[in-house]
């Protein structure tokens, strides 16, 4: 039976895409829409670059013509993302540096600083050139964790201008206000001040070329995370979070905050920490102490991708706090853990560069007294 392009195109009145106030026929989102028996393509075009929007409008078309025109339609949807023109910007990325990807996380104490050291020594072994930059202005913990508490960064001169080098170890380059302030001694700064230092420690380092910048960001969503997108074109966020309830709502925050139109980051994934618990006696036995499976709930509810889970595994702490991140540890489940995970991040990754256009940095403006962000 041959579909009737009048019926699907009424079935498509009844779809908005996020951000845009009309329905997809009435903005000029269905470019066109070819019928083969029971087969349909539609060119889709979309004017917001992010990869939460796509993957909604697409389950959006499918679910609405299975509904109300068939049930046997077979659905192929060709996307095409045409931003509309803006005026040109000052360049804000930085040179030689083709990825940037945020590490964040809703609610502290869920081992994002830990996920982002290991995700970096192993986008190292396979061959890519990486670096951190610390942007837990309040609470640095990477020097630590890579065993350069110590370490005092160079100057170094480039192109005439005076550059901080970052601290290497383990083949990853790292630059953290800890490295500037004592252990015992407490960063008591006001956010602009913190957000002058982040600068900083962005541009005026001598990165050098890299694969992959991960920025270590603090928990929840205040003036670090606005400093952050208005400095930077971030490539994506990949959000951390533990399985229970109370870390699940404020990771739902965080995915908000980077999800909005205002902010328009895409999100990479989510990547579940303290997943289970399994006894070295009982090698088989998986205890779920937090929950079973909470941000992988989490990811199908938001319709964002899943990239793996972390166990409670003794060894990761112990490597943090030897400083020798445990995704290091040859042959042991750990590292085939966090392989796994960091081949699903390079593969997001990937995919968000061939289907969306760069990020652009947001601008931030200040009125009243809050802040009102806007692209």
């Amino acid at each position: 039976m041959k579909l009737d392009r009048k019926e699907i195109l009424k079935a498509l009145e009844t779809i908005t895409i996020a951000g845009e106030g009309k329905n997809m026929v009435e903005s000029g989102a269905i470019a066109n829409i070819v019928t083969f028996g029971d087969e349909i393509i539609i060119d889709l075009i979309l004017r917001v670059p992010a990869l939460h929007i796509r993957k909604r409008a697409e389950d959006d078309i499918k679910k609405t013509i299975l509904e109300k025109v068939s049930q046997n339609a077979q659905i192929k949807i060709n996307v095409k993302v045409e931003t509309p023109e803006k005026s040109i910007a000052p360049d804000k990325s930085i040179p030689g540096i083709k990825n940037i990807i945020a590490v964040a996380s809703g609610k502290g104490g869920v081992g994002k600083s830990t996920v982002t050291a290991n995700l970096a020594v192993s986008l190292a072994k396979m061959g890519f050139s990486v670096g951190i930059l610390d942007a837990d202005i309040y609470g640095p913990s990477m020097p630590i964790m890579f065993d350069v508490a110590n370490a005092k960064p160079l100057s170094v001169q480039v192109d005439g201008k005076s550059k901080m080098k970052p601290i290497e170890n383990y083949g990853v380059q790292l630059l953290s206000i800890g490295f500037f302030t004592s252990p015992s001694q407490a960063v008591i700064w006001r956010g602009p001040m913190a957000s002058k230092a982040l600068n900083q420690m962005i541009f005026d380092a001598d990165w050098g070329d890299l694969d992959f910048l991960l920025l270590d960001l603090p928990p929840g969503t205040g003036d670090i995370h606005l400093s952050i997108v208005q400095a930077l074109p971030i490539t994506g966020v990949v959000v951390v979070s533990t399985p229970q309830a109370v870390a699940l709502a404020d990771a739902k925050k965080g995915v908000s905050m980077f999800m909005s139109d205002a902010i328009n980051v895409p999100v990479l994934g989510i990547i579940e920490n303290m997943a289970y618990f399994t006894p070295e006696e009982l090698p088989n036995n998986k205890y779920y102490i937090f929950g079973k499976e909470g941000a992988k709930n989490l990811a199908d509810e938001l319709k964002v991708p899943f990239l793996g889970e972390v166990p409670i595994v003794q060894s990761i702490r112990e490597a943090g706090d030897y400083g020798r991140p445990a995704a290091m540890q040859t042959g042991s489940i750990i590292e085939t853990v966090f392989d796994e995970i960091t081949r699903n991040v390079v593969q997001e990754v990937v995919s968000r560069n061939e289907n969306l256009p760069a990020t652009e940095a947001v601008k931030i403006t200040t009125m009243a007294g809050c802040s009102a962000v806007k692209k």
